[in-house]
């Protein structure tokens, strides 16, 4: 079998997002959750469990972006000349929060509340435009030649914005289900109310999902509902089924790392099943990721670098998490 550098590219990418979507997920979720807490140890409990990574979280972002850069240019220029918009806005969503992270802890009772509120709509504004952004690659993006074909605003449309709602209520879950292994006391149960309702609302985001992509493009039908794919593509269901019920039923007990370790599995499952979807493009509906893709010299060029930076981005990752591993205190972690 000949090596094909473009497919391992993709995959490189592919993880990229999904880590990024995974990592930066929960404590933007976290973000989303202050306005339930109002409490300023609370408070301080919470963006302690995340304060010491949430910036390491980040690289996934800056690795998957450069690496559709180096190896599908196409896709790069074509895909962000549809989506500059909301991203931007997710950008300026990140600084804002990012900022507050900083200035939270130094601030006096008269100042911190400006800085929680930048927190909260940072947070917001990032997870939202995400979701936009995702929704709009999902619903497709027109292209002539080599070039964008579309609007600066075709992602104003009402599935996008749909899929900004759901990627919400995905970090919105994560977030507390982060929160219910990170923390205790009167916080966790908190967090253990809010994620019933939020594990509730991300079925019916991916139900919805579900059905409106086969129904609005023939192409995403024919993929899950033609035999024999109906039956290989079964388990996906079943297991976004199976998740949920784990999810719900450890909440009812004493739950610690399962709820949490079942919201990644409910997100993985959607960024599967959309993956399945669009599979081979990678600019929906038209271009494949072999028609985007780099020169193979090129793309076996920075696969070098790739795969060297790969492994040291997760050694790093998986020492910073157990390094702040436990329960969380209002009284530990970042000051």
């Amino acid at each position: 079998m000949d090596f094909d550098p473009t497919a391992v590219w993709a995959a490189i990418i592919f993880f990229s997002v999904f880590m990024y979507v995974v990592l930066d997920g929960f404590d933007l979720g976290i973000g989303l959750l202050y306005p339930f807490v109002r409490g300023r140890r609370e408070r301080d409990t919470m963006m302690n469990t995340v304060a010491p990574i949430w910036d390491g979280n980040e690289t996934w972002l800056v690795l998957g972006g450069e690496g559709l850069l180096a190896a599908f240019p196409l896709a790069y220029s074509v895909i962000l000349s549809g989506i500059y918009l909301p991203l931007i806005f997710m950008l300026i969503g990140l600084i804002f929060r990012g900022v507050a992270f900083e200035f939270r802890f130094k601030a006096n009772d008269r100042e911190r509340p400006i800085w929680d509120l930048a927190f909260i709509c940072g947070s917001v504004t990032a997870a939202f435009f995400q979701g936009v952004s995702l929704g709009t690659l999902l619903q497709g993006i027109p292209v002539s030649g080599r070039s964008y074909a579309g609007g600066p605003l075709d992602w104003l449309a009402p599935f996008p914005l749909a899929a900004g709602c759901g990627v919400v209520a995905a970090y919105a879950l994560l977030g507390a289900t982060w929160l219910v292994m990170k923390t205790e006391g009167e916080l966790q149960q908190r967090m253990i109310r809010l994620a019933k309702p939020l594990a509730w609302l991300l079925l019916a985001a991916i139900a919805g999902v579900s059905i409106w992509t086969p129904l609005a493009y023939h192409q995403v039908a024919e993929r899950w509902f033609s035999f024999p794919n109906l039956l290989l593509l079964s388990p996906v269901p079943l297991l976004v089924a199976a998740c949920t019920f784990i999810l719900l039923r450890a909440l009812e007990r004493n739950p610690f790392r399962v709820p949490f370790v079942a919201a990644l599995g409910l997100v993985l499952l959607s960024y599967v099943g959309m993956a399945i979807s669009i599979w081979p493009h990678i600019i929906p509906p038209t271009v494949t990721i072999w028609e985007a893709a780099a020169p193979p010299a090129s793309q076996r060029f920075t696969l070098v670098g790739a795969l060297v930076v790969l492994p040291l981005i997760l050694a790093y990752t998986g020492w910073s998490y157990y390094v702040f591993r436990g329960k969380v205190g209002a009284d530990q972690g970042y000051h």
